[in-house]
């Protein structure tokens, strides 16, 4: 969740982090950001900005920070969501396919796929993908906002960024996750 007075580069090079490192593919990758429409067209503008930059490539090396898929069948659920998202009507900003040539043709590589205005209650935001791919829900408001991360019935661990400790401790108070990060991935 990222507030309107939330530190913006900070929130969206954690974003990248949580959504991108590890392909996306752990329990507690970031598979929604959830932003308030104040900052949203911001947010994202950063978001493309900083995940065009990123390497994918082979895992072992330094430089990569986005390894292949584990294995041909997470490879098709990965890019049968982005076609899920598309059919939804969300927004595809970046990425959405399977990237080809040279070592790519080697592995299961997703290119990173952000996808925006994506529906609190649409697949792409309540199915758990384990993929390279970040859903931006826009919100009106902290409530809004709370809501949203609340629908899911996947509740392993959630983030906000705000600069505001009302607000940061009434999130962990209602948010229903197993554990809360505030202001970090």
């Amino acid at each position: 969740v990222v507030l309107e007075d939330a530190d913006l580069p900070l929130a969206v090079e954690a974003t990248v982090q949580g959504a991108f490192a590890s392909t996306g593919q752990r329990c507690t990758a970031t598979s929604r950001a959830i932003v308030v429409d104040a900052v949203a067209e911001r947010f994202v503008e950063l978001l493309l900005a900083r995940a065009k930059q990123i390497k994918v490539g082979d895992g072992l090396l330094p430089e990569t920070y986005v390894g292949p898929s584990v294995d041909p069948g997470q490879l098709r659920t990965v890019l049968e969501y982005i076609e899920i998202g598309k059919k939804e009507g969300a927004k595809l900003l970046l990425g959405g396919a399977r990237l080809a040539g040279g070592i790519y043709d080697k592995g299961y590589f997703v290119a990173p796929t952000i996808f925006d205005h994506v529906r609190a209650e649409s697949r792409l935001a309540q199915e758990e993908i384990f993929g390279p791919v970040l859903s931006v829900i826009r919100v009106k408001n902290f409530e809004e906002a709370l809501q949203a991360a609340n629908s899911v019935k996947y509740g392993l661990s959630s983030s906000i960024y705000t600069n505001d400790a009302s607000r940061m401790f009434e999130f962990v108070d209602r948010i229903e996750t197993g554990i809360t990060h505030v202001n970090s991935p």
